[in-house]
């Protein structure tokens, strides 16, 4: 009965564990959403700077393995070499440590005051209506039910016939290489080093495992927490698996030349980590930083022969590149961090909107010149925006169920109709070179003056594109009014133009057949400038809408206006509600621009 007790106190205080970091992961992620974004952005060839962003997000996320699979979706993706990777991962390795010298704080005294900001967490979830408080609180809930994790955990030892029940155990399975096999299994089984970390901690804290062997465990989940990023890159791309290898290949290395020293000198290890160190779990701990940044400034010179290692033992596949339809910069391995995730949607939608006005302006000219040459290349463009749209609008789907902060939750709602919008962009400029294409068939010609005119609207719709795109890219709220003006003056043209047509059908200019192609296609071009509206005005409009957005516009300047005059030289205070909503509004103004920088 008493070994049944411990080891359901050991799974207990295991799952508290894990749902802790969880808890304490997503808060992070919620609150540093913007940092992330802006590290991934700004990831140079710089190894060291490669290492530092790998070390910061994963103390963010609290789980190498999900910086490491989220690193294969970037080369996956082929917005990341292989170098880039490398450090990356690195740094990742780094950067789980600190969770390991959080959970050797367990050992002190103050360990269950930690615990109590559980409650604390708790409360201000419960209690704030404001969304940054309520991350606060999940944050600190986290935290605090990592360490009343902890305390069951050790709870499953605190029976001293238990407790020596284990340390026999494991001497009986003392030898070093058994004992990397334990760590890696575990950890492969846990999909979490992290977990199988504090684990080994709590052991070696209590007694029941000697650091001598524990050095060996924590030296086996080091190679066990390879598991998740071999399973991520299953189907990927050949450079996202030899990313995968790169990451084996660290860890096994740097495995190699400690377990070469550890072995023959463990006592001499064992005697330097307690002179250093006078907590067991501490020291734990502090062996785990050591190997990572051991490795790492051992390995960090060779990134380059790493790299080709891993090249060598991933070979590229045979045969020429996959011309089907594909994402470009989406993957569902990013998912698992849903500020990256954003930023990612929106360089697809960014992509698809150049894929379509690339569509545009070859129809158009085939319009105005009658050279089809480019059908094929419309066509086979065409069929990649109808896929992209269908993968954006079901990866939408996907991370509207993920945790996103208010501000991302209205992005990615706005995202769905501006997808639709640009597919239907896209839908015109294949109509436009199918009307070629039927009018060169038949010897059907549009008068030098229809051209002019054509050509001029075109232009207009094209001016149209380029600031719908970088309103939509900068959140260039102030730019709004201006293009309003210029969708106001395609209309007029729309009419213009199609007065003069049936001025000219009148006086016999141009043939009725000629005269229904010209109708046409100045029609659509007053469609596209309403979709390019909907999309330049979604910034303020979830839908789209001009009316709505121009509202919710006026209606901030008036306040403003109002409380600047009622309240001198300062604001009136807030309320709880008009803070959450004005911070909300705010971060939803800005998520264009602060993913990857302003448009040039």
């Amino acid at each position: 009965m008493e070994v049944l007790t411990s080891i359901l106190s050991l799974i207990a205080g295991v799952g508290v564990f894990m749902f802790g970091m969880r808890f304490m992961s997503d808060g992070l992620e919620r609150s540093a959403g913007k940092g992330m974004r802006k590290l991934f952005g700004k990831i140079s060839n710089n190894r060291f700077a490669g290492v530092g962003v790998g070390a910061a997000v994963t103390v963010i996320i609290e789980s190498s393995a999900a910086t490491t699979v989220m690193v294969i979706g970037f080369v996956n993706a082929g917005l990341m070499t292989l170098t880039q990777a490398t450090a990356i991962i690195m740094g990742a390795n780094i950067g789980t440590t600190f969770t390991a010298i959080i959970v050797s704080l367990s050992s002190f005294n103050i360990a269950i005051f930690f615990g109590v900001l559980a409650f604390v967490g708790a409360l201000m979830i419960a209690f704030f209506k404001q969304e940054k408080y309520k991350r606060i609180g999940g944050i600190l809930g986290g935290f605090g039910l990592i360490f009343v994790g902890l305390e069951a955990m050790s709870g499953a030892f605190a029976n001293p016939t238990v407790n020596a029940a284990m340390a026999d155990a494991f001497r009986k399975i003392s030898f070093p290489l058994l004992l990397i096999l334990v760590g890696m299994v575990f950890t492969a089984l846990m999909q979490s080093s992290m977990a199988v970390t504090s684990i080994v901690i709590t052991m070696t804290g209590s007694g029941a495992l000697p650091l001598s062997l524990a050095l060996f465990i924590i030296l086996g989940t080091n190679i066990g927490t390879c598991v998740s990023a071999m399973i991520a890159s299953v189907g990927a791309s050949t450079n996202a698996k030899r990313t995968a290898a790169i990451h084996l290949l660290f860890n096994v290395i740097g495995t190699v030349l400690f377990t070469a020293v550890i072995w023959p000198l463990s006592d001499h290890i064992v005697k330097f980590l307690n002179m250093c160190f006078k907590d067991p779990q501490f020291q734990v701990a502090m062996f785990h930083v050591i190997f990572n940044l051991v490795t790492t400034a051992l390995l960090l010179p060779f990134i380059n022969q790493l790299t080709k290692l891993a090249s060598w033992l991933v070979r590229d596949k045979r045969g020429g590149e996959d011309e089907a339809p594909r994402m470009y910069f989406i993957d569902d391995r990013f998912l698992q961090t849903p500020p990256i995730a954003v930023a990612q949607v929106k360089r697809e939608v960014d992509h698809m909107a150049t894929m379509a006005k690339d569509n545009l302006k070859r129809a158009m000219i085939a319009v105005l010149t009658q050279n089809v040459s480019d059908h094929e290349k419309v066509e086979k463009d065409e069929q990649r925006i109808n896929y992209i749209n269908k993968g954006v609008t079901k990866y939408l789907i996907k991370l509207s169920s993920q945790s996103l902060t208010r501000s991302d939750e209205k992005f990615v709602g706005s995202l769905h109709h501006v997808v639709g919008d640009i597919e239907r962009i896209a839908d015109h400029a294949e109509n436009f070179m199918e009307s070629a294409q039927s009018m060169k068939e038949n010897d059907c010609k549009f008068t030098s003056e229809a051209l002019d005119e054509l050509e001029d609207m075109y232009d207009k719709v094209m001016a149209m594109f380029d600031e719908a795109v970088y309103i939509f890219e900068n959140n260039a709220v102030e730019r709004l009014n201006g293009f309003s003006e210029r969708e106001q003056e395609v209309d007029m043209t729309k009419r213009l133009l199609g007065n003069n047509h049936i001025a000219r059908l009148n006086a016999g200019g141009c043939s009725v057949e000629s005269g229904t192609y010209f109708y046409s296609i100045i029609s659509a071009l007053e469609r596209i400038a309403d979709h390019l509206t909907n999309i330049a005005f979604s910034i303020k409009s979830p839908s789209g809408s001009q009316r709505e957005a121009m509202e919710k516009i006026s209606d901030e300047q008036k306040r403003r206006s109002h409380e600047r005059k009622h309240s001198g030289q300062s604001l009136r205070p807030q309320t709880a509600a008009e803070s959450e909503s004005a911070a909300a509004d705010a971060d939803a103004d800005t998520v264009h621009s602060e993913v990857y920088g302003k448009g040039e």
